[in-house]
């Protein structure tokens, strides 16, 4: 196949960026905010494939030159193969912009994390984890935000839902999504615990889960589908945190999805959270029926990064962690726990774009 042919789709991106370009510097466009951030993050995850498609597209040009001057001055054949070399960088670059992309890569996340099989053990193991994940978001320059939290007697929770922001727009591949979608998943942590008086490793774990945050306009909720109930928060071992009944639980009928907050003392504060991570939780369970529809299309493509397996383990005595999806192993816990995590996400990602390209040959 020529690259002519194998470039075809990006003929079409590069007339849809022109287009957005058009709209885009239309002044009424802005009167529709919703309307103009869309167009605006398209317009965002066009452009690299754009530049990358002129770059690739000069170097065929400079190559055709340099060939047709080839057959008059034997100096330009000299430059030939460098040219050559120089094209199939540019093209490989477009090939790996142009693979199939997660939708949801320039969105901001809602995480959840729960604890598990273990106790109090796993909510303190919770604790770590998100200590771990907002020294992450701190080094990332991200903006962060406890949504809802349920806090253990020893100081971990049981469970706790944060934002992940990013300040401004994020550059491609560089959003919360982006980096922390294949961090979903159960995470297993292997050593003793503050509660063992024997000194005996024990195991247990927590569970991770990673939602784009959807915007309003993604997702359309009819207030009328919507079970608001009200109850009195409560705190670590059951006690009243205050005497309002300020706790909110909201059940979305169509789906049964159920979403409760009582973080914030205001009974508003508590409903908009809990709408949020609704809109996130419902977002992700249609593009999840999506995939699923999908992936009967294409049977044969192996998921290389599989969320919801037990993905990770850190082994605290032996300063230890590996992830089991792509046999990652380093013996620098204690840096990754202080939000040192960028070599591991990179691997998943590689090997994440490594299924994707083997799947197009």
């Amino acid at each position: 196949m020529s690259n002519e042919d194998r470039f075809a789709s990006a003929h079409e991106l590069v007339r849809e960026y022109a287009e957005l370009e058009a709209q885009m510097a239309d002044p009424s466009i802005h009167n529709d905010q919703g309307k103009a951030r869309l167009l605006g993050r398209r317009y965002a995850q066009l452009g690299p494939v754009v530049a990358a498609y002129r770059q690739w597209r000069s170097a065929e040009d400079d190559l055709a030159a340099a060939k047709e001057l080839a057959l008059t001055e034997a100096d330009f054949e000299n430059e030939v193969p460098e040219i050559e070399s120089q094209r199939d960088l540019a093209a490989s670059h477009l090939e790996e912009l142009l693979l199939p992309r997660d939708p949801n890569d320039d969105r901001d996340v809602i995480m959840e994390i729960k604890a598990g099989a273990g106790g109090d053990e796993s909510a303190l193991f919770a604790g770590d984890l998100l200590r771990m994940y907002l020294r992450y978001a701190e080094k990332q320059g991200w903006k962060t935000e406890v949504l809802d939290v349920t806090e253990s007697d020893l100081g971990g929770y049981k469970d706790i839902s944060i934002a992940i922001k990013t300040r401004g727009v994020a550059e491609p591949g560089k959003s919360p999504y982006a980096r922390l979608k294949f961090e979903g998943g159960v995470h297993r942590v292997q050593r003793v615990p503050e509660t063992e008086s024997q000194g005996r490793i024990h195991t247990s774990a927590a569970g991770v889960l990673v939602l784009p945050e959807a915007e309003e306009i993604d997702v359309d909720i009819n207030m009328n589908d919507l079970r608001i109930d009200v109850y009195r928060s409560s705190g670590p071992g059951g006690q009243s945190v205050n005497t309002t009944d300020s706790a909110v639980r909201i059940t979305h009928l169509p789906t049964g999805i159920v979403v409760s907050c009582q973080n914030e003392k205001s009974q508003l504060q508590n409903k908009e959270s809990a709408l949020r991570i609704l809109r996130a939780r419902i977002l992700a369970a249609a593009q999840e029926a999506a995939d699923e529809a999908a992936m009967a299309e294409r049977k044969s493509q192996v998921r290389t990064v599989d969320r919801s397996e037990r993905i990770r383990t850190y082994n605290y005595p032996e300063n230890r962690i590996s992830d089991h999806r792509v046999n990652f192993k380093a013996n620098n816990l204690d840096a990754v726990l202080g939000g040192e995590l960028d070599v591991m996400i990179q691997a998943l990602l590689d090997a994440d774009k490594a299924a994707k390209l083997a799947s197009t040959h």
